[in-house]
């Protein structure tokens, strides 16, 4: 993560959005989802290129209401309680940055720790992960049409 050159990271997910709107056999709508590192850069595809929502599963969204300004579609948060990187306290900053930047957001918590939704990790909890899914799914369902 820490060797990752965030501009150019920026830069190629802008691309490929660009690309997915582009294609023939695509509907023109673009989403973004990511879990942990991934979930930060799902925000941040997001806030390079106007897609339609975003979805962060417990990544990093410390940012202020004038990045968050820049969101053209709404965002959906997993977050975890007993998540000890991706803190409450982070979560209701966020919240308070999107309002402050008038910016649609809903946020789910699940009793569970960091990496509840990835069947890989120790933390795994099938139950959150599959609720968490369902929200997602619904919420693409609703926003890229």
């Amino acid at each position: 993560m820490n060797q990752i050159d965030d501009d150019e990271a920026t830069e190629i997910l802008a691309a490929w959005i660009d690309w997915l709107r582009a294609r023939d056999d695509a509907t023109g709508t673009v989403g973004t989802v990511g879990l942990c590192f991934g979930g930060g850069w799902s925000l941040n595809a997001s806030m390079a290129r106007a897609v339609e929502g975003a979805v962060i599963y417990y990544g990093n969204v410390d940012l202020t209401p004038d990045e968050l300004a820049v969101l053209q579609g709404p965002v959906l948060g997993h977050f975890a309680t007993r998540d000890r990187w991706i803190t409450e306290t982070m979560v209701e900053g966020f919240e308070a940055a999107m309002t402050e930047a008038g910016r649609p957001y809903t946020v789910h918590w699940y009793e569970a720790d960091h990496a509840f939704a990835n069947p890989s990790s120790a933390r795994y909890d099938a139950a959150d992960a599959a609720l968490s899914w369902k929200r997602t799914v619904a919420f693409f369902n609703e926003t890229l049409g």
